[in-house]
């Protein structure tokens, strides 16, 4: 969790008092309206954690606090810092401005256009410029230097670089250096800890060797990040990494029930997707979760009584335009999927990640994804259990009765807080979790409605003032 912030901080997007949020992938805190704009721009621009209700990996927070501190904000705002950008009018967003247009035209400028990042000289072939930038922070996170590297990633340098030469990647070399914020900014621009150098060891691999211990445990957590979020998302538990235990799949409370017709199709379906598309769709679904659960900690977090149009909830994931049209349909469509319907699908590929990482045989066959989603939402029973992986934690389904929300919202912060066992998770325990999500998402459906009314209202009293004026 979030250490106190220091009244010193502002937001970084418009300077307002006691930001409570933090854009991870960019080093900035932000305030609650800025975070708003933030959210609608997707996690391919913004990544957002609130700092005192969501949990935090303690290097992730200590990588994003030391960002902040050094200056990275300056990063986005280059150009504004040039006395002549206020002749020319250009000037970043201040905490009395509206946050429509003012603040989100702005923010959109400064993240999604890159509008004020210092740009290098332009070159014939931007692929050798990328190639020198990767060399370049291959070079710099041997060093503690975050904000040098934050600042080539902002220009096009690939976290992933394999080099040539050296044949390595960034994060071996932070790994082997011990430097654990450089491998937490790595990951987070996609690094993978899987990777394998020129002699077939991983950073993991490098870390351990260097007596990096933490640095250790914390890649291998990295490594499989999507799946213990999407674990932790239906049973607030995460797997015990150190002694070996990878993955927890829960189980759905009617899994004794037969699969339906439609319940086998789309495991199989699943199942014969090739890596590649079912690594798209698994990042998909975390994508969803990650949405769902900043959606409910917003929420909780607001004051209702001066909720306006402008700061509403984020109804499905934003397109993000380096996917293909079907794709981000398919996102888009995961938003649709009740409690029971994404919790299945969720189960499915915690199902199928296991068994594809422990090596078991895939088919070739290339299914589409979209089929896949149409089936699971159309279906009304199912469970993800294979017949080889009868160790599953027990949860239950939604039709258990309601529980009161602020209970749930008590016990959850308790299972984030505590280190959790490897007994297994109690069907009370599961709907104190599962009950405070759909109090949520109702919540969600309750102020849209309050939203819509209110620009029924709105529009009602623009056609009369323009009637009165007619007059």
């Amino acid at each position: 969790m979030s250490k106190r912030l220091r009244s010193s901080e502002v937001c970084a997007d418009c300077s307002g008092p006691d930001p409570s949020w933090a854009s991870v992938n960019r080093g900035t805190f932000i305030c609650d309206e800025c975070c708003s704009v933030h959210r609608s721009l997707g996690r391919h621009i913004s990544q957002v954690r609130h700092l005192k209700h969501t949990p935090w990996p303690p290097t992730l927070l200590q990588m994003v606090e030391t960002l902040y501190n050094n200056g990275a904000n300056s990063i986005w705002e280059h150009s504004l810092l040039d006395p002549a950008s206020l002749i020319s009018g250009r000037r970043k967003a201040n905490p009395q401005d509206k946050v429509h247009p003012n603040k989100a035209e702005f923010i959109r400028a400064k993240y999604q256009m890159l509008a004020f990042v210092h740009r290098l000289p332009c070159r014939d072939d931007d692929s050798v410029t990328a190639k020198d930038l990767s060399k370049q922070l291959h070079s710099s996170v041997r060093t503690g230097n975050l904000e040098t590297c934050l600042r080539l990633l902002s220009l096009g340098a690939q976290a992933n670089f394999f080099h040539p030469e050296k044949g390595n990647t960034p994060l071996h070399v932070a790994s082997k250096a011990g430097q654990i914020l450089q491998a937490e900014l790595l990951a987070v621009y996609g690094a993978d800890p899987g990777t394998q150098d020129a002699s077939g060891k991983t950073p993991v691999d490098y870390a351990r060797q260097g007596g990096h211990h933490e640095l250790a445990e914390r890649l291998v957590e990295i490594q499989y990040e999507l799946t213990d979020r999407l674990a932790f998302y239906l049973c607030g538990r995460k797997p015990d990494h150190k002694n070996g235990q990878h993955f927890i799949i829960p189980q759905m409370a009617d899994s004794s029930l037969d699969l339906s017709e439609l319940a086998k199709a789309a495991k199989k379906k699943l199942q014969s997707l090739s890596n590649h598309l079912f690594e798209e769709l698994a990042m998909d679904v975390y994508d969803e979760v990650d949405r769902r659960e900043t959606d409910a900690v917003w929420l909780a977090t607001q004051n209702h009584s001066t909720l306006v149009t402008e700061t509403t909830v984020v109804p499905f994931l934003p397109v993000n335009p380096e996917y293909s049209s079907t794709r981000n349909q398919g996102r888009q469509k995961l938003a649709r999927f009740n409690a029971h319907e994404f919790a299945t699908l969720v189960i499915d590929i915690l199902s199928d990640a296991k068994r594809r990482q422990q090596g078991s045989p895939l088919s070739s066959s290339k299914d589409n994804v979209e089929l896949i989603l149409k089936t699971i939402s159309n279906q009304h029973s199912g469970e993800s259990q294979d017949n080889d992986q009868p160790d599953y934690d027990s949860v239950a389904s939604d039709e258990d009765t309601d529980l009161d929300a602020t209970a749930s919202k008590a016990h959850r912060q308790k299972s984030l807080d505590s280190d959790l066992s490897d007994g297994p998770v109690t069907v009370q325990e599961f709907m104190e979790v599962k009950n405070a999500l759909v109090a949520s998402e109702a919540k969600i459906q309750q102020l849209m409605k309050v939203n819509n009314n209110l620009s029924d209202e709105l529009r009602i009293m623009q056609k009369k003032r323009r009637e009165a004026a007619c007059m």
